[in-house]
Parts: C-alpha cells; structure tokens; sequence
C-alpha cells in the first residue's frame, strides 16, 4: 500500500511539474509574441526539464537577441528531439546563416552549407511552410554554386510555389527578374502579384518599394496609400512607407512621423525591429 501510494505521489508531481512547464512556455511564448525576447528567455531558463518546445524557443529568444551561436545549440538539442519540426529547423538554418554572416571566412561556408541543407529539409518537412520555402529561395539566389545556391534552383522553386499559390509565385518570379537585371519583366510579376491578391497589404508594399527604387514615386505614394486603406493597423505598412522616403530623400516630416507611431505601435517577431525605425529617424534627424 505504502508503494503504491508513492508511486501515485509520484505520478501527481510528473503531472504537476508538466502543468509548471507548459504553463512557462505559454507565458515566455507571449512575452516573445510582444518582442520582449529577454523576458522571454529568463521564463524559459528557469524550467529544469526543457523539453523540445522550450528549447525550441529558447533557440529563437537567443536568435532575436543575436546571440547566434547559443541559438544553433538550443536548437540543435531541440530539432534532436523532434526531427520532424519544419519550423524548428527552419530557425536552426537561420541561425546557421546568421553564423555565416558573422564568422570569418574559414567558418562561414561550413556554417552556409547547414543553413542550405537546414531549409530545405524543413521545405521537405513541410512544403506549406511559406517563411521556410522563402529562405530557401533567398539563399538560393544569393548563394554561389559552390555553396548549393544558384537561379535555377530558386526558378525551380519559384515554378513550385506559383502551382500553390500563383500571386507568390509573381512575387519569387520578380525577385529572378530582377536578379537577372530584366526590370521591366520583374515590374510586371509584381504588378500581376496585386491584381492576383487585391487585398494583401505584402503585394501592394513590395510593387511599391520596387516602383520607389525605379523613381516612380506617385505611383509608390498611392499604392502605400491604398496598403493602409487595406490594413490601417498593419505595422509593416508605416515602417515600409516611412522606409522609402528615408531612401528616397522625400517627404521627411512625414517619414518622421510614420517612424514615430511605428515605435508606439504594438509588433510582432515578424515585423521590422523597433532599433531599425530608430536608426532611421537617427539618419534624418530626430
């Protein structure tokens, strides 16, 4: 009898320290879903046993934070312990890449070589996984051949994702395009992607910073105008606009104010970093 009680009281505590867990996550997940990577990160410290998930997000805090190397580790054990998490190796290539970006010349191919065979592995996984397929196309088209990357690959790509989804596949055609230095060509993918996907803010923003950097700026002006029309409280609309202006030296008042509400706007990990909006304003002058 005495056992068996044990074991219960065992049993009670595993469920418990579960519950600890879980609950942990769930409040380090939201701190991360408002950008606060450090509150976040000292949640999920503080668990003793770090299951996939955890270490999973504890990867990304890590990555948010810049600290790449600690990053790929956290992520490593986690992807060991799910490895079938596309989205998990999904951040591990992107912290490999980081790396790449970072190390010096004799580190940086190795570290490349596993974010190339970290995204597409996490494509193989999963090939609905929109943000992997798109790092994997970025690499593919920056990359040398030496390094696994090349246009035909990332065509090949492209071709995959337009049967899914035509106005993206519009949308990686361009970026060839432009790649290719065929302009006009790429002008029109972009133009083809927003008639395809009329109320998509992402479509309107990308023709219009593509039309800015051509020097058609009425034209950029009214299409980041009907963005916001679209999705008034979208953040990347303000920061993109706000961006453009900065680039083009135009409309500076107005860059500042757009800069301004971005950093009292509410963002997620997938918008741009606040420290961005404030090395803009820093550029024009506060």
């Amino acid at each position: 009898m005495h056992r068996f009680v044990l074991i219960i009281a065992g049993v009670l505590l595993a469920g418990a320290a579960g519950r600890a867990e879980s609950l942990a996550w769930t409040e380090a997940h939201e701190l991360y879903q408002r950008t606060d990577y450090a509150g976040s990160l000292k949640e999920l410290l503080a668990v003793e046993d770090k299951d996939a998930a955890v270490l999973q997000l504890i990867g990304q805090d890590y990555f948010m934070l810049g600290e790449y190397r600690k990053a790929t580790e956290s992520l490593e054990r986690a992807a060991a312990l799910t490895p079938g998490n596309s989205e998990c190796l999904l951040w591990l290539g992107r912290g490999y890449g980081r790396r790449a970006e970072t190390s010096n010349p004799f580190s940086a191919p190795g570290y490349a070589s596993k974010a190339r065979q970290m995204f597409e592995r996490a494509v193989s996984l999963d090939p609905t996984n929109r943000e992997a397929i798109g790092d994997l196309f970025d690499y593919y088209l920056g990359a040398p051949g030496f390094l696994g990357g090349g246009a035909n690959k990332a065509e090949a790509l492209a071709a995959r994702v337009a049967l899914r989804d035509p106005a993206e596949g519009h949308y990686y055609q361009a970026q060839l395009d432009e790649h290719r230095k065929q302009y006009d060509s790429a002008e029109q993918h972009l133009r083809t992607a927003v008639e395809l996907a009329p109320r998509q803010a992402s479509r309107m923003i990308d023709l219009a910073k593509y039309l800015a950097n051509r020097g058609k700026t009425r034209e950029s002006d009214a299409l980041f105008e009907q963005a916001e029309r679209v999705a008034p409280q979208n953040p990347r609309v303000i920061f993109e606009r706000a961006s453009v202006y900065v680039k083009t030296g135009r409309n500076l008042d107005e860059a500042r104010k757009l800069l301004r509400r971005y950093l009292q706007t509410p963002i997620t990990p997938s918008d741009p970093p606040k420290s961005e909006a404030e090395a803009l304003l820093r550029k024009i002058g506060v």
